[in-house]
């Protein structure tokens, strides 16, 4: 904890340093862009906007890991599924975020079904691969245990299958989650009317660097906060049997 606060102190005393030197004009200095993020949380601005970026990343995060994990465990089980998706793999992978939020603009207009539906597709092809990795480490003697004592199908897959990919889907969330929050924001300012990268795509055109760092630092601490109380803890408990394993 100690060296947290020291690494933050040692952020905000070089920052204060830049804007000294740069200028206010260039790079507000900390005590600026904290004084207007107040007035934007007091007026509710910032908290509507946070909000509602915060909704979009659950929706989109939560569809494109249940898809990704479900497809994912179908290519590590089944090799012909596997073979015919992995050229579509490969094809998301490398296909641009801001062209599946553009073209999904395109086809769908500036509606919060396309926006949600790009962000989703962009995470979608990590969360394959990861799960379709972690299904193929699967052991199979764990799997011929389960068959040997006729275990039901469900049963087999909640106590031996599931126990074995929460490591994985846990890397596959983490991983996703900090793709989502960057992805989320461009589609924001291409498309949408509110939220954090709405906000930034308008202080933009005016020139605010003041409120591009607000909405950008409030932002970067909810996500902080997320990561450190809710995404770490869940990675540490889905390991905790591997390590009580060795």
């Amino acid at each position: 904890m100690m060296l947290r606060l020291l690494s933050l102190a040692i952020f905000l005393f070089t920052w204060w340093a830049a804007s000294l030197m740069a200028g206010e004009q260039m790079l507000p200095a900390p005590a600026t862009v904290l004084s207007t993020i107040v007035v934007e949380a007091r007026s509710g601005a910032l908290f509507f906007n946070l909000g509602v970026t915060l909704a979009r990343v659950a929706l989109s995060f939560a569809l494109a890991m249940t898809l990704g994990a479900a497809i994912g465990y179908l290519m590590g089980r089944v090799r012909t599924a596997d073979r015919l998706g992995d050229p579509w793999l490969i094809l998301l992978l490398n296909l641009p975020a801001l062209v599946v939020i553009v073209l999904a603009y395109i086809w769908a207009g500036l509606t919060e079904v396309a926006a949600i539906a790009a962000i989703a597709i962009n995470k979608l092809p990590n969360a394959v691969v990861t799960v379709r990795e972690g299904t193929r480490a699967l052991d199979a003697r764990l799997d011929e245990m389960a068959s040997v004592f006729a275990i039901p199908r469900w049963q087999a897959f909640r106590h031996v299958v599931l126990p074995q990919l929460a490591p994985y889907i846990a890397a596959a969330a983490r991983s996703g989650l900090s793709l989502v929050w960057k992805i989320v924001l461009v589609a924001e300012l291409l498309g949408r009317p509110n939220g954090v990268g709405f906000e930034i795509g308008t202080a933009f055109q005016l020139f605010d660097i003041t409120h591009i760092l607000a909405y950008a630092l409030a932002f970067a601490a909810v996500v902080l906060t997320i990561e450190t109380f809710l995404v770490q803890p869940f990675e540490r408990h889905a390991s905790r049997w591997r390590q009580r394993a060795a």
